[in-house]
């Protein structure tokens, strides 16, 4: 984790002296003639390069809120931690089950009726709630009810 919290500081800082580098060739070379200097500077371009730093910076803020959280040194972290140490549930998944595939069709099918007709998407729609249902109660009823 601490790692992850470097790499986004150091790209935090990158994107803002990025930010700066930009903001300082567009006055330097304006792409039209300017009355003042802030009028030369490309605003879409250094809001957004900003922005990325921003993020960034967030993004390691809130990493580095979760690390003390967890309580400081994840197993990631340690030097003598195997690779089991870091091994969450991940939950229950059944190989077996055909319902993902008709869901994915389902939804193939809608985005098929956006681009078709409007139609075909209310017919996926309804097989989308089939899906779903059957996915969900898939083991209350047959041979793997709990």
């Amino acid at each position: 984790m601490k790692a992850n919290i470097v790499l986004f500081v150091i790209l935090a800082i990158f994107f803002l002296l990025a930010d700066a580098a930009y903001i300082i060739w567009s006055v330097i070379q304006p792409v039209r003639p300017v009355e003042y200097w802030w009028d030369g500077i490309e605003w879409v371009g250094a809001v957004a390069i900003a922005l990325s730093g921003v993020l960034s910076l967030l993004i390691a803020v809130y990493l580095r809120l979760v690390e003390r959280a967890a309580g400081g040194v994840l197993p990631e972290d340690r030097e003598d931690a195997l690779i089991d140490d870091g091994d969450a549930e991940q939950g229950m998944f059944s190989p077996w089950s055909w319902w993902p595939v008709m869901l994915a069709g389902s939804a193939a099918l809608v985005f098929l009726g956006l681009a078709v007709g409007v139609w075909v998407s209310f017919i996926g729609g309804a097989v989308v709630v089939i899906s779903i249902i059957g996915w969900q109660y898939e083991y209350y009823r047959g041979r793997f009810a709990h």
